[in-house]
């Protein structure tokens, strides 16, 4: 069951204003706030790759710099889950004491899960890169362009789950 919630537009202009985002800095705070288990945070992060993923693979004929934002999105929160089921902890202290994710901790994390999962990883991950910068940044990406990145990005996105409910590799 998803549920909704509604944030004044005056807040969430204000976050992108300052970079940050919106759905981020609310599962940031609700962590923070309720000290979630952090296998529930795990989980709700896994959500949000497939709620991601599949957003994005509707949006590619579409909306390309949308859609490559979203698939973006789902490899990023398939770094910040593995990241937290892995246990990194210095990357993980580090987002704590900044309050959020930066381009700094999840390059680390890239670098920790690639070296448990595989050079693939990494190399999937500067696809969703590509698609994050060239595609949403610069919106130099057309539905092509961002569609021969798609399969690296289901590829973190179906590992992450496999790995995380014990099916791939630890």
């Amino acid at each position: 069951m998803s549920g909704e919630v509604t944030i004044p537009s005056m807040l969430i202009e204000e976050l992108r204003r300052r970079g940050l985002d919106p759905e981020d800095v609310v599962l940031n705070a609700l962590i923070n706030v309720i000290h979630l288990d952090p296998n529930i945070v795990i989980e709700a992060r896994l959500e949000l790759t497939v709620k991601y993923l599949n957003e994005g693979r509707v949006l590619i004929d579409k909306d390309p710099v949308q859609a490559s934002e979203k698939l973006y999105k789902a490899a990023e929160e398939a770094v910040k889950a593995l990241a937290q089921y892995y246990g990194l902890r210095e990357i993980l202290n580090e987002v704590n004491e900044k309050g959020r994710w930066t381009v700094t901790e999840l390059e680390k994390a890239m670098v920790e899960i690639s070296k448990r999962l595989g050079d693939w990883f990494g190399e999937a991950w500067d696809r969703a890169w590509a698609l994050h910068v060239w595609g949403f940044h610069e919106a130099k990406f057309d539905a092509e362009d961002v569609r021969i990145r798609l399969p690296y990005i289901e590829r973190i996105v179906e590992e992450a789950n496999k790995v995380v409910k014990g099916l791939g590799q630890n």
